[in-house]
């Protein structure tokens, strides 16, 4: 684990955390969902507000649920949330909306799924060190099985697996790459799977750091007993 002492100087460093999402493949509100007596959000909240990396945090989410998000985040004394936002229709005008309320002093930006609540220290503090080197960084694990591409159930080609990765969040830009790529994307209409693909629109260079198999992204009701293990196995460390 980090230490403060231990840390590095590295620019200010304001998140956006993307918590706007319908949960379709969910069944149901992933992040009011209880994980070991806390729910999906603000195990995400805390995770932010706990890092020594991070600044302060812009939540964004469904316009309805403002006022119960920004409670929670006042009860549960969550210093480092700056304010909620309203989500737009898709995840990439979400981040962008998110991106807009960010600080005018922070000089790098990260961009984290609230459906990621078991982000670490570690996650965190080498892909904001790694933005603030190189401009761009994501956490990434290695792909382990077999991967083909197949079409209409037809095999085309089988992958080369050591060059794929899975990429995870929070996603950390510089701010003057990150604003005008989300601006331009959410202008344009784009659907993006994550922002690293805003700033590749750019021919912005993007770089990879070491991700974790913990920091799994909750989509479906098997990921949430899979997420309930790995913290019964954290406190057991």
């Amino acid at each position: 684990m980090f230490r403060k002492n231990d840390m590095p100087a590295r620019p200010r460093c304001a998140c956006v955390l993307v918590a706007a999402g319908s949960s379709s493949r969910m069944g149901g509100d992933k992040l009011a969902m209880k994980l070991a007596g806390r729910t999906v959000l603000e195990r995400s909240v805390a995770a932010l507000d706990g890092s020594a990396y991070i600044d302060e945090i812009v939540i964004v989410t469904q316009s309805e649920k403002i006022p119960e998000t920004a409670a929670m985040a006042r009860d549960l004394g969550y210093g480092k949330v700056k304010c909620v936002a309203a989500g737009g229709k898709c995840r990439t005008e979400s981040a962008w909306h998110g991106v807009r309320e960010c600080s005018p002093g922070a000089e790098l930006i990260a961009i984290h799924d609230a459906a990621r609540p078991l982000v670490t220290e570690e996650v965190i503090a080498r892909a904001v060190l790694a933005a603030a080197e190189r401009g761009a960084a994501a956490p990434a694990i290695k792909v382990k099985d077999t991967v083909r591409q197949a079409r209409g159930g037809r095999v085309l080609r089988t992958l080369e697996r050591d060059e794929l990765f899975l990429m995870q969040t929070p996603q950390v830009f510089r701010a003057g790459l990150i604003r005008p790529a989300l601006e331009d994307a959410a202008r344009l209409g784009l659907e993006l799977t994550d922002d690293c693909a805003a700033v590749m629109l750019m021919d912005a260079e993007v770089f990879l750091v070491e991700g974790s198999e913990e920091n799994m992204k909750l989509t479906t009701p098997a990921d949430i007993y899979a997420a309930e293990a790995i913290l019964e196995a954290r406190e057991k460390r």
